[in-house]
């Protein structure tokens, strides 16, 4: 489904780890709620219960990847990964979204279909043509009408991560499946979503995010309010 196909506004984030999207998601979210329109705040995995639970599963059984197969240990393949993934996200469109956009809602979405091409179709080295067509029939085919893309070097990116994390202030834990990949997965990461920026220019808007914040704010607010100008709901 192409962008601007729904009655709302669909806007994703997507970066590394450290990247500070879901800082600025949440800054978003609250910036377009005092100027008007109704906004639907959501997250994936996590945007449902059952994405919860899929999140909490790799959560648990992050160690387990680099363990020998034994008895009692669950070793997740990269296959596995990637579906446990898009279960959750299929559940996601079928309950959050679409439903958020036919009420002509704002919808702001920290990570989607991209970050599985990312870290699944780049960074596991997963077909990218097989991951692609996963998406697809997850999402039923929707395609978000922006993307803020938040570029950083993986390493200063993972640093800020482990900073976040010793302080309390990550969303995401430390111990899950992805945080514990090595720099070099990390930065095929950012390379693949540099690549999906590259294909997708008239959806990607790609931020450094290594920026000061009041710049990296004004970027995202740009980008905002350049959709909103061309749509119906402002």
């Amino acid at each position: 489904m192409a962008p601007g196909s729904h009655p709302g506004l669909f806007i994703t984030l997507e970066g590394g780890e450290g990247s500070g999207k879901s800082t600025q998601a949440r800054a978003l979210v609250a910036r377009l709620r005092a100027e008007g329109p109704t906004v639907c705040a959501t997250e994936e995995p996590m945007g449902t219960p059952l994405g919860r639970a899929i999140k909490g599963l790799f959560e648990r059984e992050a160690p387990s990847r680099s363990r020998e197969p034994g008895s009692d240990e669950v070793i997740v393949s990269d296959w596995a990964e990637l579906f446990l993934f898009e279960a959750a996200r299929a559940q996601h469109v079928r309950d959050v979204i679409r439903p958020a956009l036919e009420r002509k809602e704002i919808v702001i979405c920290d990570r989607f279909a991209d970050s599985t091409t990312a870290y699944q179709g780049y960074g596991r080295g997963l077909d990218l043509q097989e991951v692609e067509n996963c998406n697809s029939i997850a999402t039923g085919g929707l395609l978000p009408d922006l993307t803020l893309l938040f570029d950083i070097d993986p390493e200063i990116g993972l640093k800020r991560a482990v900073k976040a994390a010793q302080s309390g202030d990550a969303l995401r834990k430390a111990s899950d499946s992805i945080g514990e990949e090595t720099l070099d997965f990390h930065e095929r990461v950012r390379e693949g979503f540099l690549a999906i920026a590259r294909a997708n220019p008239d959806r990607f808007v790609v931020i450094d995010a290594a920026q000061p914040m009041a710049a990296v704010e004004k970027s995202v607010r740009d980008a905002a309010d350049g959709l909103l100008a061309r749509s119906t709901l402002r």
